[in-house]
């Protein structure tokens, strides 16, 4: 199972944490892992390269593991009120999507909200 823990101060999503294995497919052919991989590489690069904001992002292959943050989300780091509320609203879509996927995918996914200052 994957657990995606969802980042959020103030309100505004602002990153989350991925750990473990789907367990959908055998590994190199888990459709589940590679859409869960290939949300996440888009909202690295939109915040990168469409929002030109910093992303704070480490993967670890090997133990599943993943974390994406980015302070462009908060007003604390961030004075662009739109870029704030675009990157912010990237994390809250896939929290969105990850809730809509869970309807089906229920024993391979685990989402929840973390309420915290941005770490």
């Amino acid at each position: 199972m994957t657990k995606i823990v969802f980042f959020r101060s103030g309100g505004a999503y602002y990153g989350f944490e991925e750990q473990g294995h789907t367990g959908y497919g055998e590994a190199g052919d888990d459709v589940l892992c590679a859409a869960l991989s290939a949300m996440t590489m888009l909202i690295i690069n939109t915040i990168e390269v469409a929002y030109a904001s910093d992303v704070d992002y480490s993967v670890n292959e090997g133990a599943t593991h993943i974390v994406v943050r980015s302070k462009a989300a908060l007003p604390e780091f961030e004075e662009d009120e739109r870029k704030r509320y675009a990157v912010s609203g990237l994390f809250l879509s896939y929290f969105y999507q990850l809730n809509d996927m869970i309807e089906e995918y229920y024993d391979y996914l685990d989402v929840e909200v973390k309420d915290v200052d941005y770490i």
